[in-house]
């Protein structure tokens, strides 16, 4: 927020940083540098900003308390644990930690990862995580203001991605050629997105989408008695779990 920014700028300028920051020490010859950061990215922006514009030599350095997690896996839970606590993440940013944690090797995969760094969230909760990882391996390079994605759109847009391969340069054509320069402007383009590829689509390919979600999948049973539903046979796999817990999440928004 840019307001918030503002106000720590100015403290900073008159009463220097009072809270030190958090970071972890990688070791020498780290690309990037040698400290991970943990918490403290507006503090750091703001003198970096600061420095930037006086030169001032009291600018120049950030305080900084260095942790000694025992591997790199701790220090990536206990950065996101700090950052859920102090102002809450968004679910494309906790999708992109995802992401970006296997490609740094500290997670041999997406699905650990999701499962040790928010091993407190609820079920729901990971699987909402677990569609953001669709954007962000989709979209992270053409979306501007990617945070700002509202949990129902992003959900919206990674079905639409799973299940259209032609969506994918669709959108990324109308996002890189469009002059966008807020979220909200984002956020409608997306919007026009979705609703140009569902126009797009034929009656009769509509007609057979309508109709293949009223009959029965194939391998699949369905048992209902008493306020249980149960499903049974080889087609009740991990996915057809996931997608039926997806449209569930959506129907009670």
């Amino acid at each position: 927020d840019q307001a918030e920014l503002e106000t720590l700028i100015s403290s900073i300028r008159a009463r220097g940083q009072q809270t030190a920051i958090e970071v972890v020490d990688l070791g020498p010859g780290r690309p990037g540098g040698r400290y991970g950061l943990i918490s403290g990215w507006r503090r750091l922006t703001a003198l970096r900003q600061l420095h930037d514009e006086t030169g001032g030599a009291e600018f120049a350095t950030v305080l900084a308390r260095i942790t000694t997690p025992t591997e790199a896996p701790e220090a990536y839970l206990a950065m996101v644990e700090e950052n859920e606590i102090r102002v809450g993440l968004s679910y494309y940013e906790r999708a992109r930690i995802v992401v970006r944690s296997v490609e740094a090797g500290v997670y041999p995969d997406e699905r650990t990862a999701l499962t040790h760094l928010y091993s407190a969230a609820s079920r729901a909760k990971r699987s909402k995580i677990k569609s953001f990882i669709t954007l962000v391996r989709c979209l992270d390079d053409a979306l501007r203001f990617p945070a700002a994605l509202g949990e129902r759109l992003g959900l919206e847009l990674a079905r639409r991605l799973d299940n259209d391969p032609a969506f994918l340069p669709a959108v990324a054509a109308r996002l890189n050629s469009g002059n966008v320069t807020t979220a909200e402007e984002e956020q409608t383009l997306l919007k026009r997105a979705l609703k140009a590829g569902s126009e797009t689509k034929s009656t009769p390919e509509k007609k057979r989408e309508e109709s293949s979600v009223q009959k029965p999948l194939p391998d699949v049973v369905m048992e209902y008695s008493s306020g249980r539903l149960q499903l049974r046979g080889a087609g009740v796999t991990q996915a057809l779990h996931d997608d039926l817990l997806r449209w569930l999440e959506t129907r009670g928004e």
